[in-house]
């Protein structure tokens, strides 16, 4: 049973969700057309960053805990990761978009915030890759998103980052051997500051930023681009 350790997580974090998917206020089903893409853009860029990472002993998998079924050198539960969770993390930011109260006023200087400490974290930690590339690639959607996309979604995304980061601890809490014992990911801490919570690399915190900002950035640009071409088509 243990082998199925990373699979049941996976599983459990999509329950709820799914379940919910078919709410008639959310519609969450509707929006899959825009979701799916969003999340498979999103998956694939952060599944070659892992799969480099892997090969180079910055992570890895505790065998004890997976089926063995493995994708180039990732097993398929690490790949599953970055389906389910962005599709738990979206469903539960657009539930909160529900109510106009849970809105960020001040996302650009949260942008510029976390600029800054992605800055510093790419100057002073040059020499260690997690830290590295996860303040390198925030810091560059940081910049997108200040520069180019500008997107009015950041307060949305920014409060319900806030309270997905609840259960985001319990995952991550699990998956690096929090309550179980032993990880089901290890982490090598030369490469990474070495500072945790609980279990819990500190950088998971600003990975999890990024993973999610990527695919809720695609996800409501392709919402935009449905509604104008909609409103254009209505308009001849």
């Amino acid at each position: 049973m243990e082998q199925y350790t990373y699979l049941l997580i996976n599983f459990f974090s999509l329950l709820v969700p799914f379940i919910l998917s078919f709410e008639s206020r959310i519609g969450y089903y509707k929006k899959w057309k825009y979701l799916f893409p969003a999340m498979t853009a999103t998956a694939l860029f952060f599944i070659i960053w892992d799969s480099i990472f892997t090969a180079n002993g910055v992570w890895g998998f505790n065998p004890k805990f997976v089926t063995g079924i493995t994708i180039y050198n990732l097993p398929l539960e690490e790949i599953m990761f970055f389906f389910c969770i962005p599709y738990s993390s979206i469903f539960a930011y657009e539930a909160l978009g529900l109510s106009s109260k849970f809105k960020v006023q001040s996302s650009k200087f949260i942008s510029v915030l976390l600029l800054v400490v992605s800055t510093i974290g790419i100057i002073l930690f040059h020499d260690k890759a997690y830290t590295f590339y996860t303040c390198l690639f925030l810091g560059v959607f940081l910049l997108l998103q200040l520069l180019w996309l500008k997107g009015e979604y950041l307060g949305r995304f920014y409060f319900a980052y806030l309270v997905i980061l609840i259960p985001f601890t319990i995952v991550n809490g699990l998956l690096t051997g929090s309550w179980i014992g032993e990880p089901v990911v290890w982490y090598n801490n030369e490469e990474n500051l070495a500072i945790r919570f609980l279990t819990i690399p500190v950088e998971d915190v600003f990975y999890g930023m990024l993973m999610l900002g990527m695919s809720i950035s695609i996800y409501e640009r392709l919402k935009m681009k449905t509604f104008l071409t909609t409103k254009n088509t209505e308009r001849t």
